[in-house]
């Protein structure tokens, strides 16, 4: 480790992987996306041997030796236990029976004999987000973030680290429940999360659930709309750009995402108290009106005692498609900084 200089950043995903560098002195010599095929539908074999490809590239671009890495920061698609073992259940893009119980983060720390940090994607973008909101102060401040995509992601961070949970599922924010009467409309059916929950965030909040949940119902309330044409799957990425046109159904589905994540908040507020709530992904990957009134809608609804309101921040996570890698770098970095464990303050 007195050799090193940098540390590499990995996010893995369903098509791609993306790699940056981070300099021990908190410098990142990639300011773009680094990407290379995933190939994680091949199975674990060829997935690692892509992960190592994405190492050698980004080194490559960058002009880094090899001997100068300190550590390996890698992020995957959840479900998976802290240590990076893929759930016994397998997930979306780890589908194949191979990848059951598999150890990610093992296999690639021994193909390149470096150390490996693992985080989930959605705990590695909430850290970065983090540390870029609050700089130097990031170690004594905490926040709460909700990923939106497919499904809804999150991560929770105290002073500065991420809160992975006991079984590293802290943080899966997308299958807490909350009281769907302040998020629903009279009439509308209790929504069902991809999961087989009924009434979690997931269940509103992600882009299944505009497709199975929230449009065939507010399609129903505005008969002659131009997505009641469209496939359910196109219609569901079409409707993004209605809201940004001010659409009024596109508008209510999107209230309805608003009030949810507001919802999340509120009960996260209960417990944690964070100094900051985060929201990222594709619902706000949009223009910045519409992003505005969303996080508007968002902050509005999430009931805050005075005191917490006085001293709460709501934002957008930055540079989505690059925080997955960043923030596993920011997580390499400090393992590589760490100072030894202190010791228990009561015996045995």
């Amino acid at each position: 480790m007195d050799s090193a200089t940098v540390v590499v950043g990995i996010d893995n995903g369903g098509t791609t992987n993306n790699a940056t560098v981070l300099t021990l002195d908190g410098r990142f010599l990639v300011d773009r996306l680094v990407e290379t095929p995933s190939r994680v539908q091949e199975g674990p074999e060829a997935a690692v041997a892509a992960m190592a490809d994405a190492f050698d590239g980004v080194l490559a671009l960058t002009g880094v030796p090899r001997e100068q890495v300190g550590a390996v920061g890698l992020d995957t698609p959840g479900p998976a236990s802290a240590s990076g073992v893929i759930s016994s259940k397998g997930s979306t893009n780890f589908s194949q029976p191979a990848w059951r119980g598999y150890d990610v983060r093992g296999a690639l720390e021994r193909r390149l004999g470096l150390p490996v940090v693992y985080h989930n994607d959605g705990n590695a973008a909430a850290l970065y987000a983090h540390h870029v909101h609050f700089g130097a102060d990031a170690m004594r401040r905490s926040s709460v973030s909700a990923i939106v995509g497919t499904g809804l992601g999150g991560g929770l961070v105290e002073h500065g680290r991420v809160i992975s949970g006991a079984a590293g599922m802290a943080g899966e924010l997308g299958h807490v429940h909350i009281p769907m009467n302040t998020v629903l409309a009279p009439g509308q059916p209790v929504p069902i999360c991809a999961c087989g929950f009924a009434g979690d965030v997931e269940s509103v909040v992600s882009l299944t659930a505009i497709e199975h949940n929230l449009l065939p119902y507010w399609l129903t309330r505005f008969p002659g709309h131009p997505l009641i044409g469209e496939s359910p799957e196109r219609a569901a990425k079409l409707v993004r750009g209605y809201g940004e046109r001010g659409d009024e159904l596109a508008r209510e589905v999107f209230a309805q995402q608003a009030r949810a994540l507001a919802a999340l908040f509120t009960i996260a507020s209960n417990f944690t108290d964070p100094h900051a709530y985060f929201v990222g992904g594709g619902v706000v990957e949009t223009d910045a009106a519409f992003r505005d009134w969303f996080l508007a809608a968002v902050r509005e609804h999430t009931l805050l005692r005075a005191e917490q309101a006085a001293l709460a921040t709501f934002a957008l996570v930055p540079d989505r498609d690059m925080a997955g890698a960043r923030g596993v770098a920011l997580a390499a970095l400090e393992a590589v900084r760490a100072l030894p464990s202190p010791p228990p303050l009561v015996g045995d």
